[in-house]
């Protein structure tokens, strides 16, 4: 059954696809049978050839197997962007094991809850956070630590291997795993909720590669497989950066340019050097490169498209860019149960200010009642997103009743709240689990208030993102004090950031004699939020 959106897509463009009962492992092997020679990765002036990369992913997968890893058991992962990220993420894949996504950010209580609920039995880890690993490892079921430094130096102790002497260690070619792509899960995307414990999204061979087809059909215009250049600074980690920049570049032939952290100088200067073709990002990022004094010495007119993700776009700020760069912004929607893509504004197509766009193909999906989540509701009626897809995760790890309220009958209840126009485009209005989009890293409010709880001067403490021009949300606390204490805004700044995630911590603390609550004495957030959006105007 054709759907509205379907009108806006060019003959050329499938709306529905079928999707080969593939693992992510064989797409690789596709690939370096096409391209062999064709440079898969380029970091800080190396590149490895995608024949390269196909021998050092299967050279882990066997160090992996040698050292008693099996299919279904989890590897972690915990590194900025580089060669050894992509190398471990197939290898750990070929295994038939489950790769669990890893924030480096993370503090060792963060890292402790993800480590203990995946079960992870192996680390890949950036060398200088071997301290943070450390503080908590014997409280986990982690047996081997990989190390990773971008020196070149190797080392082995007690505690841990570098990556190069554990590739070392290979003795014989990988066992073969047979992989059951719809069945088997290939990833363990940890996200937040409303418990407010994080929770590993389920994400199987399929709903990885179906993404990953899903995105290059309805950008396919812009694609040139086996010539693009993909600038990747969105982390690895981060769903988005995972499907939209390493496995999208990967199906596609091309070559991807990674670097480990975004840098306005380091990546103006990989631009005029590698003259990217695409550039995934978020608004944070476009809003540094326009802002650079010396922005047309660069070259960004090398770049044809960027995908806009993770935090709403501004429409000043798209046109600025675009005027400063032969490139189309093309601002999306997804969720990281998705896999993550759902939406987009298209190339091909209207692209509409405010609108996070139509489905991609495969795509289903309405606005529903937000109280009963079943009535669909007309064009301009605000209820909640539902999605169905191939990319839909299989559900959440070891959380049967969370999985049960977000998937109901084939639908992935995404929270949001949203309308659709007469065209099919959707427009989020809130997020209905609250979430702060800074920088485009989510963050969590429950996160942050269990911290701010710890501290022995606080009574009831809310987190709320607020406006800010540059990082799109900014974290704010609004606290009251137990009666007799005291404790001033930059203590409490300090005392989270011994607890969390630099970008995670609050940069505005508001004291208040009471918070605002309803007659059952459940705080107002909303209300909060809302006061706090005006007072940042």
């Amino acid at each position: 059954m054709e759907k509205v959106w379907h009108k806006h897509y060019p003959k050329h463009i499938r709306p529905e696809l079928e999707i080969p009962n593939q693992s992510l492992p064989e797409m690789l092997v596709e690939t370096v049978k096409k391209y062999p020679n064709h440079p898969a990765l380029y970091f800080f002036g190396q590149e490895i050839s995608y024949t390269k990369l196909g021998e050092l992913a299967g050279a882990f997968s066997t160090c992996l197997q040698q050292d008693g890893f099996e299919k279904g058991d989890r590897a972690a992962i915990m590194l900025p962007n580089c060669p050894q990220y992509v190398i471990s993420y197939y290898g750990i894949l070929q295994t038939g094991g489950i790769v669990t996504q890893v924030n480096p950010m993370y503090t060792s209580n963060e890292l402790e809850y993800i480590l203990r609920d995946s079960g992870a039995k192996v680390i890949v880890i950036y060398e200088p956070l071997l301290p943070v690993l450390k503080q908590i490892i014997a409280n986990t079921s982690v047996k081997r630590v990989i190390t990773v430094n971008f020196e070149g130096k190797e080392a082995v102790d007690e505690f841990s291997i570098d990556f190069a002497s554990f590739l070392k260690t290979v003795k014989k070619p990988p066992t073969p795993v047979m992989i059951q792509a719809s069945e088997d899960v290939a990833v363990l995307q940890y996200t937040g909720g409303t418990t407010g414990r994080s929770k590993g999204a389920m994400l199987t061979h399929r709903n990885l590669l179906a993404n990953v087809m899903q995105c290059y059909e309805y950008f396919k215009d812009e694609i040139k497989p086996g010539q693009d250049r993909m600038l990747t600074v969105i982390p690895l980690f981060h769903v988005y950066g995972m499907t939209s920049c390493m496995n999208l570049a990967i199906y596609t032939g091309a070559l991807n340019i990674l670097l480990p952290r975004f840098e306005i100088e380091e990546v103006l200067q990989t631009i005029k050097e590698t003259k990217p073709t695409s550039f995934p990002g978020v608004p944070t990022m476009y809003i540094a490169l326009i802002n650079h004094p010396k922005v047309n010495e660069y070259g960004l007119d090398s770049i044809s498209i960027c995908n806009s993700g993770s935090a709403p776009m501004h429409v000043e700020l798209m046109h600025t860019f675009e005027e400063k760069t032969r490139a189309k912004i093309l601002e999306g929607y997804g969720l990281s149960e998705s896999s993550p893509t759902t939406h987009c504004n298209p190339a091909f197509g209207p692209r509409k200010p405010g609108s996070v766009g139509i489905g991609v193909p495969s795509t289903d999906y309405k606005i529903v009642d937000l109280g009963d989540g079943i009535k669909e509701l007309k064009p301009g009626e605000i209820g909640e997103l539902i999605i169905k897809g191939p990319q839909v995760m299989k559900g959440y790890w070891n959380m049967p009743e969370e999985t049960a309220n977000t998937l109901r009958d084939g639908w992935l209840y995404t929270g949001d709240i949203a309308y659709m126009d007469e065209d099919g485009y959707v427009y989020i209005v809130d997020r209905k689990k609250d979430m702060i989009i800074a920088s485009g890293y989510n963050i969590y409010p429950r996160d942050v208030e269990e911290v701010i709880y710890q501290h022995p001067a606080i009574k009831e403490a809310v987190v709320v993102g607020v406006p800010e021009a540059y990082r799109g949300e900014t974290v704010k606390a609004v606290v009251v004090l137990k009666e007799g204490q005291q404790v001033s805004e930059d203590e409490l700044i300090s005392f989270c950031r011994e607890k969390l995630a630099a970008f995670k911590v609050p940069r505005i603390v508001e004291f208040r004699s009471e918070l605002p609550k309803t007659s059952v004495g459940k705080i107002l957030r909303r209300k909060i939020r809302e006061e706090s959006a005006k007072v940042s105007e």
